[in-house]
């Protein structure tokens, strides 16, 4: 820790006027920013939704179901926060009203409340402020920024809007507060209106919370004169109004905040110092590389959410890291999986120098990605399944090579007379949905001499997984007999981790999410060769 500082500080960044202003970014961007300048910084996120976690959400309910090492099923925001800090969260670093209320009841239940009436002041409040502090106990960082979803306003929001308001009085300077406000532009009237960021900040302050600074995002730059008029309608310094303009990439936004001297007002708020630059030199040559690749390459995603591109976030922003580390533009062609037939897979397909087929649950589009899978091993297409997508292409081996003419997941398929993919046996007993997955980080060792064992450069590796269903061992000889290897096997347990076909220039599946593990500092390798075997099949096209 380069600055000793007494006690942890605690930044609150909420929302106003909309949702999808993109606090994450902002809370993401300002961690960088702090953390490029010595500083140590977690974020969290805590969610006005009543689940317990977003586990059991439809991708289109919520997007992308992100988790983290230790298992939990976590907002997808927290992504972010690894992809630009390079650090691991944990549970810790996502809470839920589910959880407050259930960790609450749970207490009332066993009498720890010494026949209290229970309230939401200060029961449930207690309980939110303890989750905050949690991540600040022992100063073990410099910063906790914590995050909060839904839009200032909303009925959800009040019990975490009073939590903050309580947390400043308590703390003083050691409490932040942003507010991240739409200015929106009247093409009609030709001009920026600040109104909606009154109204937004005027709620807050019925509610007892001054913000401390203003995050207006724009689609057109900040004159000094609105700038000033913000701040004195919002009881803000001028300089604490700082303008987030839209961009076409969010990894600008920390050059953007830097540029804004977001960082610097913090510090000058919180009294820590800033008596060094930050160091954003591997980042800049990041987005360098980002905005001046060397040449582009066609790759295609076939999932059954394609409509939401958030259900996919960490897989997309996966291939563009690999792109960078590949001096490579990956142009995505994101495919509907119930779109595509047996007729029409190469309609769909072709011109694709790479297709990753996507992780899920449920028979929806399965049989697009079985027909998908074959057009890709019939024709040399580099090919990466992921999870559901290792599993489809066990289906589709066992079908069109090993003449299994019914395999099948029994996911999909109970009654199956093969069944190649299956459930495991020790979750067959549990009936709650949100206990039935292997969940979180676990050990893998690879095959010396395999591909991926010469991608990663070693044999025993960790990756995090989210699935209920497994390769099934008793096909595994005559899988491995006929060309398609599993190259690594869970060493505590045998199942089957990864899988890939010989005599094919890049044919892997694994039944991990190593999406969830590449950041903009280390890109994850699979994913980086995989586009990098895409760049030498367009090439050779």
């Amino acid at each position: 820790m380069n600055h000793p500082t007494e006690t942890t500080k605690y930044i609150f960044v909420t929302g106003g006027v909309t949702s999808s202003l993109g606090k994450g970014i902002i809370s993401a961007s300002l961690a960088k920013l702090l953390q490029a300048r010595g500083y140590s910084v977690t974020i969290q996120k805590l969610d006005p939704y009543i689940n317990i976690d977003p586990g059991t959400l439809n991708p289109y309910e919520h997007g992308e179901c992100y988790v983290t090492v230790d298992g939990a099923e976590t907002d997808l925001d927290l992504g972010h926060y690894e992809r630009f800090l390079n650090v691991p969260t944990t549970q810790a670093n996502n809470v839920t009203t589910g959880r407050i209320y259930q960790t609450v009841i749970e207490k009332e239940r066993r009498g720890d409340y010494l026949g209290e009436t229970v309230q939401v002041i200060p029961h449930i409040t207690d309980e939110i402020k303890h989750r905050i502090k949690l991540l600040g106990e022992n100063n073990q960082y410099d910063f906790v920024i914590t995050e909060i979803g839904g839009t200032v306003g909303d009925i959800e929001s009040l019990p975490y809007i009073e939590s903050i308001r309580q947390l400043k009085w308590e703390m003083g300077p050691r409490c932040l507060v942003i507010h991240l406000t739409l200015v929106p532009y009247l093409a009609a009237a030709k001009e920026l209106k600040t109104k909606p960021t009154q109204h937004s900040v005027k709620t807050m302050l019925e509610y007892g919370v001054q913000p401390d600074i203003l995050v207006c995002r724009t689609e057109r730059p900040l004159n000094e004169a609105i700038r000033n008029k913000i701040a004195l309608f919002c009881n803000v310094d001028a300089t604490s109004v700082i303008e987030s303009i839209d961009t076409n990439s969010i990894y600008k936004v920390p050059i953007l905040m830097k540029e804004e001297k977001l960082d610097l007002v913090a510090l000058k708020k919180t009294r820590m110092a800033a008596n060094c630059k930050p160091d954003l030199e591997k980042w800049e040559e990041f987005l360098f590389r980002l905005e001046n690749p060397a040449k582009t390459v066609n790759i295609g995603l076939v999932g059954k959410y394609v409509e939401l591109v958030d259900a996919y976030k960490s897989i997309i922003e996966s291939l563009i890291h690999a792109g960078t580390s590949n001096d490579c533009k990956v142009n995505l062609k994101l495919i509907h999986s119930e779109e595509i037939n047996r007729v029409n897979v190469k309609k769909h397909l072709e011109g694709l120098s790479g297709i990753v087929v996507a992780p899920g649950f449920g028979d929806r589009g399965i049989d697009g990605k079985i027909a998908a899978i074959s057009y890709a091993r019939r024709n040399k297409i580099p090919f990466f399944g992921i999870c559901l997508g290792m599993q489809c292409a066990v289906v589709e081996f066992a079908r069109n090579v090993l003449n299994l003419k019914k395999a099948h997941s029994t996911e999909m398929d109970p009654g199956t007379p093969d069944p190649v993919i299956d459930f495991m046996e020790e979750q067959k007993k549990i009936n709650m949905k949100g206990g039935t997955m292997r969940l979180g980080a676990f050990p893998c060792v690879v095959n010396p001499g395999s591909k991926v064992h010469g991608i990663y450069g070693k044999e025993l590796i960790s990756e995090r997984h989210r699935h209920r269903y497994e390769f099934n061992n008793t096909y595994l000889k005559l899988f491995n007999d006929n060309g398609f290897e599993a190259s690594g096997f869970n060493p505590g347990t045998d199942l089957v981790e990864i899988m890939e076909l010989k005599n094919h220039p890049w044919f892997v599946g694994v039944q991990f999410h190593p999406e969830y593990s590449s950041t903009v500092a280390q890109p994850h390798p699979l994913f980086v060769d995989f586009v990098r075997a895409a760049v030498d099949k367009a090439e050779k096209n």
